[in-house]
């Protein structure tokens, strides 16, 4: 398996396949990079490099108990793209991924980045406040923390069904979806699927988005009900400077694995612009 080690000693996963412009691949909680296998493999075909990895805590990654937090996503995210010296890179994040990528380019710039896109992706900041009066109450985030801990299996195959919408009426449901949904979450560790709860409803990503100052494409299915659309991407998209906004009628938050020929169309017309 290829491999990077951090600072800290933690091993990141990583698959790297193909030549030409690189397109880095970033996902949600609690998955790994096999999420992405249908866009790595459509992308290789069309004549680009595809990364992604598992990130700290997550799929093949080591189980860290330490260190589930942005900060460290960003610069674990950092540590590989100055790994494998990529330039002009196109980064590509889903949910928390979303999080992870607008950390990155906020903490470390954008030297190493041609574009990015966030789909139905966590910032701004999802957790309800004064501040942030449109995000989801804390009590929801505290259900999923004891989802994890009371019983993660169970947990992780109930939230497949809000999660791809199949829970909507006459929903075709794909039980391999859901099951390979459940195999990635079931390969991460519970201590940083714990953790990363914190990390992807509470950390305000404001200013990260506002720092942005290469072309962005948030994309974002207008019945998503893990990471409901009024208080994340049609924020986030008023807060990147000049970025591209495509609202997706009746499609869920995993859109990318329920609609990828869409969302594939349209991630290539966005990268050739």
């Amino acid at each position: 398996m290829s491999t990077i080690t951090t600072k800290d000693g933690t091993e990141i996963f990583y698959k790297d396949w193909g030549q030409g412009q690189p397109i880095v691949f970033s996902h949600g909680w609690p998955l790994s990079a096999d999420d992405w296998d249908n866009q790595m493999l459509f992308f290789l075909a069309q004549g680009y490099r595809v990364i992604a990895h598992d990130r700290r805590g997550h799929g093949r990654s080591t189980q860290t108990w330490t260190g589930n937090e942005m900060d460290t996503y960003a610069d674990d995210l950092a540590a590989l793209t100055a790994a494998l010296d990529l330039k002009d890179a196109i980064h590509v994040g889903h949910s928390t991924g979303g999080g992870e990528v607008a950390r990155y380019l906020g903490r470390h710039g954008t030297k190493r980045v041609a574009k990015a896109v966030l789909i139905g992706a966590v910032p701004p900041i999802m957790v309800k406040s004064e501040a942030n009066p449109g995000g989801l109450p804390i009590d929801v985030f505290d259900g999923i923390r004891a989802g994890v801990a009371g019983n993660r299996a169970e947990f992780y195959r109930d939230i497949t069904l809000p999660f791809y919408g199949y829970n909507r009426p006459g929903a075709k449901i794909s039980e391999g979806i859901r099951q390979h949904w459940w195999l990635q979450g079931m390969m991460g560790g519970i201590k940083a699927h714990y953790d990363c709860v914190k990390a992807f409803s509470e950390t305000d990503f404001t200013e990260d988005l506002k720092k942005i100052d290469v072309p962005t494409f948030v994309m974002h299915g207008d019945d998503d009900q893990i990471v409901p659309i009024g208080a994340s991407g049609l924020v986030s998209a008023e807060l990147v400077k000049g970025a591209k906004l495509k609202v997706y009628p009746r499609l869920p938050h995993g859109m990318c694995a329920t609609h990828p020929d869409v969302i594939n169309a349209d991630l290539l017309a966005f990268i050739k612009d």
